[in-house]
Order: C-alpha cells, then structure tokens, then sequence
C-alpha cells in the first residue's frame, strides 16, 4: 500500500476488537424518539467506564453502535460479558417495551490505524459476528475462543463455520454462555406455578467423553430420554430447548425448578469409549434437593436404545405414587436397525438445531447430507426421512437457491415425510414434519390432522409450526391456545412464538394486543423478516402509517426485492377473506406488490 506525502499516517497492529448495538433500535427510535436517546446515553454512561475499566479504549460510536479496541483478548470478552450483566440488571428495573439489549461481536484481528479512524479486517470481522448475536448475548470468533479457552469462567457454543456479510472466507464462530447472559437469573424471571400433574426437566447430560465434538452424542441421548418421558401422557415435560438453555453449567437444582416450574430434574453424563458407553443419572425434587433416584449403566454401544428405556420407565416408576397410570406398554419409537444409521441422525438433528437458530443454508446443507448418510446405512429409518422433509420444506421458504418457492421442493418434502409415516407411524415427529408440508401446500385440514396425530401419540409434544398451520387455516384463536401451551411446555421458547402470537391476534383485528408483541419479537430477532412484514401491517391498521413506512423501509433493506406477491405464497392463507385482510395491513404500509 503506497501513500502520497499528503495522506495520513498509517499503522497497523493485533488488536481485539468489541463491537456492540441495540438490537431493534431503529424501532425504539420510531415508537418515542426522546426516551430512546435518553436511554441510549444512560446506558452509555454506565457501558464507556465498564470499557475503560476492561482496559479497553472506545474507538467510534455511531448512533447506538459502539466500537472498541483491546490489548487483551481476554479483557475484550471479559468487558463483553460485564456490559451484558449490567444490561441485563438495568433491564430487569425497565418495562419490556422500552428494554434495550445489546449484541457483541469480539474478534481478534490485523487492524490499521491512521490519525483519523480505525479500520481492516479485524474491525468488519467483529462488526458482522455482532450482527448476528442474539440480543442480549455474545458471539466471539474461533481465534478469540483459541486464545481465551480455559482463562473465562463461561462455557461456548460452537456454531461452527459462518459465510459472514462481506467477509470472503468462512469465520468459526462460538455463542458465550455466561449464568448472566444466557439463563436469567431468578430474580429477573419469575417462578412459574406447578401443573396438576407431576413435573419433570432432564438437563442436558454432559459429555466426559473428552471431545467436544462428541457433544452431539450426549445431546442426542439426552433429547431422546425428553421423547421418551413425554410419551407418558400423565407427566408434564419440559421442552428440550428449555432444557439445553442449561448446557455446560452447573445451576442451583432448585432454581431450575423454579424458572422451569417443574417439580423434579434429572441431570446425567456419557461417556462414549469405542463400542461401549456409560451413562449416568440422577432424579432430583427440585423444591428440596433431595436425589429420589440414581444409577449407573454400562452397556455395548448398540444397546444403548435399550438404556434409554431403563432410565425413562425408571423414572416413571419413581414418580408412580403421583401417577394414576403408567401407559408403560404405549407403542414407543423404533430403534434404528444400525446404530450408525442413529448416529448420522443425531449429528443431523443437531445440525438442523443450528439451522433454526441463525438461518445459515450451510447448516442447512449439512442436515440434508447427514439425514441421506444416515439413509444410506439404514434406508428404513424413519427419523431420517423425516429430517431430511424438514430440508426441503426449510428450502422451499427460505431463498437460498433455486429450491426458494420451487413447487418440486415441497413435493420431495411430502414424499420424504409419507416415506417416514409408512415405516414408523407411531412416531410423532413424522406427523409434525407432514403437517408443516401440507400447510405450504395449503392442504389445510389434512396439516392440521396431521398435527393432531401428533399430539395423539404424545400429549407433550407441541410445537409452534402447530400454531402457524392453524393461522394459516383461519383458526387465529385455537392458535393462541396452542402457542400458550407450547410457551409454557417451553419457557425458553423460541422468540418466533412471539411473533406468531402477535400475528394470531392481528388475524383476529386485536391489533392493540398484537403490537407490543411484535416490537418484543423484532427487538429479539432485528432481522427477522417476518417480523417487521408482520409489524408494518399492524401499524397500517392502527392507522399508525409513519412507523408503518418505517418497518416497510426495513422490510426491502433486510430483502431489496421483496413483494407482497412472493409473500402470498409463503402465507398461503385458507381463506381469502383472511388473505385479504392481512395483505390490506401491507399494502397501507406502502409495501411493492
């Protein structure tokens, strides 16, 4: 690089570099421009001298963006997880719709320096890992995870290989998850109230297998022992994304109890070891710590299917003075004829896990090339051919590649998820994943029956695609239902339950109701699509048209050639009277046809 006499000096050095923003600032601004500033400099004032504090030096500030410089990597995570903290407390003294959360992105980069400003790779790296972090939370990239493993008391999710904005070669990327960052505390959430009926959350089993890569093993057991307890109509179960929020720690049992609002916990390990594996459980009555259950099993790696049975009638056994029935001789899941055959499967459901998380077709890719691996050691899996329909419903919505939209997609969808009924119709997952196809197909009634088979099978098993299924199919008030059952089935829900509750009750025309849930839902999830479309037509129908143009002007930039016409087809309403009200809210919003 060559410079005149007249330009400025410029330098280069290793640095670490924080880059932060308030997720769904621009709809704080839109709802009360003067308390949003206001708020913004409050925070700032607390957030500069945690920055200073860490060592670290502010470098730009633009709008409710901040960037910062470090020495240290260590010091840059370390600031990153005391600004969430702090945020967090301030936001628990705040009114939700007025909460301001922030992303952090940390990297550790070659940047350059001249007398005016900062700027290289290391800078975008940082700026487009804090794009994508969950309001409230940290992503950090695989040459900070390197230099600070084993110096941060935190635990990291490894999201794996991200195609980040700008940025030509894929980025590593690891989710800090810190007490504070990742699980409220239980002064900021509260209790929830204990069901009728017996209770129960199994905690993600850790790995001692030594490998982090092995973690989708254990995970997999773990979300197979959640299946197999929910078949007990009799028990109320926690979801597994409740569950998982726990990864990696060690909670206070009786806190978990409380913010899950159950009244038993099961927490284990696994540790795998060529053909053979151990695992470890224990029960635990989360009101007074005390274990009602342990034991250990070690068996030949093909029967651990067999394992996880024992442990789930075990537990059932122990809980059987608070059951009227058992249904111990329900129809449950068949095992894979190969254990391998499981295997891929488990890797692919926990790669789909990270597809649903941040939307990366690269994840998406590898769920549909572990689901055919899978197929290809067992071709009569039915949990493959089930996953492998979620590939290709998941392609059909999301404009990836020449799948996006394409009627062909949905067809493969539909055959793989008929293919998996007819080899294993006892299992729910495969009436869910035709239920999800059959609404794209806006074969209404049929999706619906397939939902409610589903749940027939076990009576814990709803999910938001359920609600959306009975959206679509103008039944907006059934969908509130069952979007409260899942929330409370999972009180980590996904923040598209949010969304899709808000939506429910637009179809309705309870647009008051609808708007404070979609700005929660868009401040969670900024670039969420779906959430601003569905944002803009309830401002439209409060009459509210400059915010509404507002959430219409980041609709095309999130999506420059978006138009209500693609979006009839996603909706893919039931009725044309609902159809005709909901893209009436759009058009007022000045959305392109």
């Amino acid at each position: 690089m060559s410079h005149s006499p007249g330009n400025p000096k410029v330098s280069r050095k290793l640095a670490a570099i924080l880059a932060a923003d308030i997720a769904g600032y621009s709809t704080l601004m839109g709802a009360d421009e003067g308390t949003t500033v206001r708020d913004l400099k409050a925070h700032q004032a607390i957030v500069f001298p945690i920055i200073a504090d860490h060592g670290g030096r502010v470098i730009d500030t633009a709008g409710d963006g901040i960037l910062a410089e470090f020495g240290s990597v260590v010091n840059a995570v370390e600031c990153a997880i005391a600004i969430q903290k702090t945020m967090a407390e301030r936001n628990a003294q705040t009114e939700e719709p007025r909460r301001m959360r922030f992303r952090i992105g940390v990297n550790q980069g070659d940047v350059i320096h001249d007398e005016t400003r900062v700027y290289g790779d290391g800078v975008n790296v940082a700026a487009r890992l804090e794009s994508i972090a969950e309001p409230g939370g940290i992503c950090i990239s695989g040459k900070v995870y390197d230099e600070i493993t084993g110096k941060i008391p935190a635990t990291f999710q490894d999201l794996g290989l991200q195609q980040l904005k700008n940025i030509a070669q894929p980025v590593r990327v690891y989710r800090v998850q810190t007490e504070q960052v990742a699980v409220p505390s239980a002064q900021t959430r509260p209790a929830l109230a204990l069901p009728d009926k017996p209770s129960i959350a199994v905690l993600p089993f850790a790995n001692l297998s030594g490998d982090p890569k092995e973690d989708y093993f254990s995970d997999g057991i773990t979300a197979d022992i959640i299946t197999e307890l929910s078949r007990f109509s009799e028990l109320f179960v926690i979801a597994r994304n409740s569950s998982f929020q726990y990864k990696g720690k060690s909670p206070d049992i009786r806190q978990v109890g409380r913010e899950l609002g159950v009244r038993y916990v099961l927490e284990g390990s696994i540790r795998r070891a060529d053909d053979r594996v151990r695992i470890t459980g224990q029960l635990i009555d989360a009101a007074t710590g005390v274990h009602r259950w342990a034991d250990r099993y070690d068996r030949d790696l093909k029967d651990v299917f067999a394992v996880q049975d024992e442990v789930a009638h075990t537990i059932v056994s122990t809980l059987a003075a608070h059951v009227r029935k058992a249904e111990s001789e329900r129809v449950r899941t068949k095992p894979a004829n190969s254990w391998q055959a499981h295997d891929y499967y488990l890797q692919a459901a926990d790669a789909l896990a990270s597809f649903n998380a941040l939307f990366n077709k690269e994840d998406l890719y590898k769920t549909r090339n572990l689901a055919q691996q899978s197929l290809a050691v067992d071709p009569n899996y039915a949990r493959a051919y089930a996953i492998l329909a979620r590939t290709y419903d998941a392609a059909w919505l999301h404009p990836f590649d020449s799948d996006h939209l394409n009627p062909s997609a949905l067809d493969q969808a539909h055959q793989f998820a008929r293919k998996a009924i007819q080899l294993d119709a006892n299992l729910p997952l495969v009436h869910t994943c035709l239920g999800v196809v059959l609404t794209c197909r806006r074969e209404h009634d049929a999706s619906i029956a397939a939902f409610e088979r589903a749940i027939a099978l076990n009576p814990n098993y709803v999910d938001w695609p359920f609600a959306l299924a009975l959206v679509r199919a103008g039944n907006s008030t059934r969908a509130i239902d069952v979007l409260k059952t899942y929330m409370r089935l999972d009180p980590f829900y996904a923040p598209f339950a949010l969304g899709l509750l808000g939506l429910s009750h637009y179809m309705l025309k309870q647009y008051s109701e609808a708007l404070p849930l979609l700005r929660d839902y868009v401040s969670q999830a900024p670039n969420s699509r779906s959430g601003h479309v569905w944002l803009a037509a309830t401002h439209a129908q409060l009459g509210q048209l400059d915010e509404a143009r507002a959430e219409a002007a980041e609709i095309l930039r999130l999506r420059p050639n978006y138009t209500i016409a693609g979006n009839r087809m996603v909706m893919a309403f039931k009725s044309t009277k609902d159809e005709k009200h909901f893209f009436d809210g759009l058009l007022k919003a000045g959305l392109p046809e």
